[in-house]
């Protein structure tokens, strides 16, 4: 997400920054009370590790962001060898014609195919070779904001906007969203300690604590800390695959010292 270089009242509205716009966000579907929900538990390390350890070193780096010319490809991003060996795991789990298991797109866009295609595994079915974390697990729910900001940081915004769902952002346009991030250069998110999450109206809730660190172009640091709730359906007859997948259902974060 982007930062806005100064502190205002929160706001679901993009302004020429986005992180605290899209963070402060309510929840979509009425679940204030899960993004409330105290963080008792210090961040640490050795949960972002384990969330990571299915996904791409730049993934948990968070390197500087590409240029505004198009999205770091995955292969600029961690080097040729270790793109292509996500690639060919993307290809192996894929059900598409045409997957977009290709080192040229940012390893984000790589490891999203990779969760949406296990994610299609049903509850009573082995998960493919590959998919770790289980798709249906809380550190497969972190995932999906680790995954959030490596599209960020590769500048790879409709894999971003893809994390919130199919609609992305609540009250958000692809254009909008795409604006928020102009004068960001570097995120860096650290995973807190994840507690089990909660179920309610057919759906799972899992509570990612985070602290977020960011770089604007002229050089501000900034560090925020609160929140993300992200949601999947149950595993429920009917339910689609866009459905069955982890996506963020709100954001609340606020600035840290």
């Amino acid at each position: 997400m982007a930062l806005t270089g100064k502190t205002r009242p929160f706001a679901c509205a993009l302004s020429a920054f986005g992180l605290l716009a899209i963070a402060a966000c309510g929840p979509s579907r009425d679940r204030q009370a899960a993004a409330d929900k105290p963080d008792d538990s210090a961040t640490t390390e050795a949960v972002t590790q384990q969330v990571a350890s299915a996904m791409p070193e730049a993934t948990q780096t968070a390197p500087t962001l590409a240029s505004a010319t198009g999205p770091l490809s995955c292969a600029d991003e961690i080097g040729a060898t270790a793109a292509q060996k996500r690639a060919d795991l993307c290809r192996n789990v894929s059900p598409a014609t045409h997957p977009p298991c290709n080192v040229a797109n940012s390893c984000a866009m790589i490891e999203d195919e990779i969760a949406r295609s296990c994610a299609m595994t049903g509850p009573d079915e082995k998960p493919m070779a590959g998919c770790k974390p289980d798709p249906r697990s809380k550190e497969a729910a972190a995932a999906v904001v680790q995954r959030y900001y490596s599209a960020l940081n590769a500048r790879d915004f409709d894999t971003a906007w893809q994390q919130w769902g199919e609609n992305g952002p609540p009250n958000q346009t692809p254009e909008k969203f795409r604006a928020g991030f102009a004068h960001t250069r570097a995120t860096h998110v650290v995973i807190g300690a994840l507690q089990p999450g909660d179920a309610g109206a057919g759906s799972i809730y899992q509570p990612v604590p985070v602290t977020v660190d960011a770089t604007l172009d002229n050089g501000t640091h900034q560090r925020f800390r609160g929140t993300y709730v992200v949601r999947r359906v149950n595993d429920v007859d009917g339910a689609s695959a866009a459905q069955l997948r982890w996506h963020i259902d709100s954001a609340k974060l606020a600035p840290a010292p």
